[in-house]
C-alpha cells in the first residue's frame, strides 16, 4: 500500500527536517563528547545484517512507499543523526578551517555537439559525469544548481547545462538533494529521457519531463545502450516524499564496445562481488570516495575511499573514476579529503594509483 503523508505527518516531518538543517547550520554548537572509536562500532551482524550471500540481492525488498535493503535494514534513525550533529564533536574542523583544494579545469561543453571518436567522460562535479560516447551522450545523477538544499556548491559545475543535447539520456540513482535537482531537471531539454528507480516517474512527470522506473535487476534498451537497475547499500528520503518511499539503485549502462558501471551512492556490501562476477570485466566504474565521516553514523550508506577501492577490484573493471567530492560540503571530513584518504588507503593495501583516473572538476577524459 502507497504510504501516504496527512497534515499530521506532514508536522511531524517538516518539524524533524527543520530541526536536522537547523543542526546541519549549527555545526559548531555540538556538545563536544569524543565520537566512538573504530573498535567501539558494533559489526554489522549486531546491527542488523542478516546475509553477505549473492542470493540475498534478489530478493524481495519492498514495494511502492516502503523499500528496503533486504540483506541489511538500515540501523540509522533520526536520533542517529541528532547524535552526530549535535552531541559528538568534528575531529576535522582544524583542517575545515582551510579552504578547500580542489582542482578544476576549464570546459566550454562545446564537444558535445559532434560526435566523440571512441568515448570521453566529463566530471562535471560530484556525482554528475558527462559521458559521450560516439554520437552519443548520457549524464548521470544531473547536478548543475547552485546548491543541495541548505549546502552550497563549492565551485560552479565543471560545464554548462546548456550545453547537453536534446538526444541525451539521463540516469538517476536515487532522491536525495545532493543527486536529484529539480532546477537541473527543469533546465535540461525536454526531449531527454530519463531512467530513474521505482517512486520517482510521478516527480518527473509532473514537472513534463519522460521518465522511465526501473526496479533492481530490470534491463531497458536506448538505442545501442542496455541500462540496468543494480541494487544499492542506501536509502531514500526527501521533502514531500515518504522516507524510503522510493528506491535506490546504481546503474550497469552497457554498448556492444564498452560497459560503464556507475555506482550512485552506496556503503561496501557484496553486490560489487556479484556485479563483477556476473557483468565483468567493466571498462569504467564510476565509485563514491567522499561523505564517509563519522564511521558509527555514515558506513552504511557511504563508502570510505579505502572500501570504493575494494569495490573497484572486486567489480573487475580496468578503471576507477571516484566521485562524491569535492562539491559539496555535506559530512565531517574536509570536502578535499577523500583522494588523499584514497592514495594511502592504496598504498598500504599493495595497490596502486595506475588504473584510477582522479579527475579535475571539468576535466574531459578520452578513453579512446
Amino acid at each position: 500500500m502507497k504510504k501516504n503523508i496527512d497534515r499530521r505527518g506532514f508536522i511531524k516531518k517538516a518539524g524533524a527536517w527543520g530541526v536536522g538543517a537547523a543542526a546541519a547550520l549549527a555545526g559548531c554548537g555540538r556538545i563536544g563528547f569524543e565520537p566512538p572509536s573504530p573498535s567501539e562500532i558494533p559489526p554489522p551482524e549486531a546491527q542488523g545484517l542478516v546475509s553477505h550471500s549473492p542470493d540475498s540481492l534478489y530478493l524481495p525488498h519492498g514495494g511502492d512507499g516502503a523499500w528496503f535493503n533486504p540483506w541489511w535494514r538500515s540501523p540509522n534513525r533520526f536520533g542517529s543523526f541528532l547524535r552526530w550533529k549535535f552531541y559528538y564533536r568534528n575531529p576535522f574542523l582544524a583542517e575545515k578551517a582551510r579552504p578547500p583544494e580542489v582542482p578544476r579545469v576549464e570546459n566550454d561543453g562545446a564537444y558535445l555537439s559532434e560526435p566523440e571518436r571512441g568515448a570521453s567522460i566529463t566530471w562535471a562535479g560530484h556525482c554528475t559525469f558527462v559521458v559521450k560516447d560516439g554520437a552519443d551522450t548520457f549524464v548521470t545523477d544531473p547536478h548543475f544548481g547552485s546548491r543541495a538544499l541548505i549546502y552550497g556548491r563549492v565551485q560552479p559545475p565543471g560545464l554548462p547545462v546548456e550545453k547537453i543535447p536534446g538526444d541525451a539520456f539521463c540516469v538517476l540513482s536515487h532522491n536525495h538533494y545532493d543527486h536529484m535537482n529539480e532546477w537541473t531537471a527543469n533546465a535540461l531539454p525536454e526531449s531527454v529521457r530519463w531512467y530513474v528507480p521505482r517512486g520517482l516517474g510521478k516527480w518527473f512527470g509532473e514537472r513534463g519531463r519522460r521518465a522511465e522506473e526501473l526496479d533492481w535487476w530490470q534491463s531497458v534498451r536506448h538505442g545501442k545502450w542496455k541500462i540496468t537497475c543494480l541494487p544499492a547499500q542506501h536509502w531514500s528520503n526527501r521533502f514531500w516524499m515518504a522516507r524510503n518511499g522510493s528506491l535506490w539503485c546504481g546503474w550497469l549502462i552497457e554498448s556492444g564496445e564498452r560497459k560503464y558501471l556507475f555506482a550512485g551512492d552506496s556503503g561496501f556490501f557484496h553486490g560489487f562481488a556479484e556485479y563483477g562476477r556476473k557483468f565483468g570485466p567493466i571498462d569504467v566504474a564510476m565509485l563514491p570516495i567522499g561523505s564517509y565521516e563519522p564511521r558509527w553514523f555514515m558506513r552504511y550508506a557511504h563508502m570510505k575511499p579505502g572500501e570504493a577501492y575494494r569495490a573497484f577490484k572486486e567489480l573487475r573493471a580496468r578503471w576507477m573514476i571516484p566521485m562524491h567530492w569535492g562539491t559539496f560540503d555535506l559530512t565531517d571530513e574536509p570536502v578535499d579529503a577523500p583522494p588523499r584518504e584514497l592514495r594511502r588507503a592504496v598504498g598500504e593495501s599493495g595497490g596502486n594509483m595506475g588504473q584510477i583516473r582522479l579527475m579535475a572538476v571539468g576535466e574531459r577524459w578520452r578513453l579512446g
